[in-house]
C-alpha cells in the first residue's frame, strides 16, 4: 500500500506545499511509504497534471490523502461525480485530514453506515467549495463587466467527442487508451461517455 498525498494551490503565488509536512506526518499512521503530488492548478478543472499522474500511478487499496475536500475539488457536481468514479475505479481509499470520519475503516454494518455518511459529507463539502468559488468568480465577473470586458465562451470539439463515442462503442479500449488516441485528457473521455452512458 502507498499513501498518495495530493496538495494543490490555484496559482504559483500560493504555497501548495503549505500543508505537506503535516500530511506526511499524518500519513505515517497508515504506512511509511508515501508519494507526494504537488501542483498549482485550479480546483475547478478536472484535467490536472499532478492529479492525473496520481490516478495513473495508483494501485488497488492505496490511500489518496488530502488536507481538505476543497484541495481535491471545486468541481461541478457532474465533474466531481466523474472524479469520484475514477478514484473508485482505481480502488483508492480517500482520506481527508480535516474530516476525522474518513480516518478509519470499520467493518460490518458500522463501517457501511460510516461509508454512506462519509460520501454525504464529502459531497456536501465539495458542493460548498464549488459555491464558494462561484461566488468569488461572480464578483470578479461583475468587476470585469463594470470595466467593459466581455469574455467569449469555449465551444466543445464535436469531432473529438464523436470519435470518443465511436472508439468506446467498440468495447476494446480503456478510457486512457481512448484519450491518447483522440488527443484529449482522460477526464474528457469520462465526461463525454457520462453524457451517453451514465456512470453508476
Amino acid at each position: 500500500m502507498t499513501v498518495r498525498i495530493y496538495v494543490r494551490a490555484s496559482t504559483k503565488d500560493q504555497d501548495a506545499t503549505r500543508a505537506l509536512a503535516d500530511l506526511i506526518t499524518f500519513s505515517r499512521s497508515y504506512d511509511d511509504n508515501y508519494i507526494d503530488y504537488i501542483e498549482h492548478f485550479s480546483g475547478t478543472k478536472l484535467d490536472r497534471p499532478a492529479l492525473a499522474k496520481l490516478l495513473d500511478d495508483a494501485e488497488q487499496d492505496d490511500i489518496l490523502l488530502v488536507e481538505s475536500v476543497d484541495r481535491l475539488s471545486r468541481l461541478s457536481q457532474d465533474d466531481f461525480a466523474i472524479l469520484k468514479q475514477r478514484i473508485k475505479d482505481k480502488g483508492l481509499r480517500l482520506v481527508v485530514a480535516d474530516l476525522p470520519t474518513t480516518h478509519t475503516v470499520n467493518e460490518g454494518m458500522t463501517g457501511e453506515i460510516l461509508r454512506v455518511i462519509n460520501d454525504m459529507l464529502i459531497d456536501l463539502l465539495a458542493t460548498m467549495a464549488k459555491l464558494d468559488n462561484d461566488k468569488r468568480r461572480e464578483r470578479i465577473k461583475q468587476g470585469l463587466a463594470n470595466s467593459g470586458y466581455k469574455p467569449t465562451g469555449k465551444k466543445a470539439n464535436t469531432e473529438k467527442h464523436n470519435r470518443i463515442k465511436e472508439l468506446a462503442s467498440q468495447n476494446n479500449m480503456t478510457k486512457e487508451e481512448i484519450a491518447n488516441a483522440v488527443g484529449v485528457g482522460v477526464a474528457t473521455v469520462y465526461r463525454v461517455l457520462k453524457c451517453n452512458y451514465p456512470l453508476n
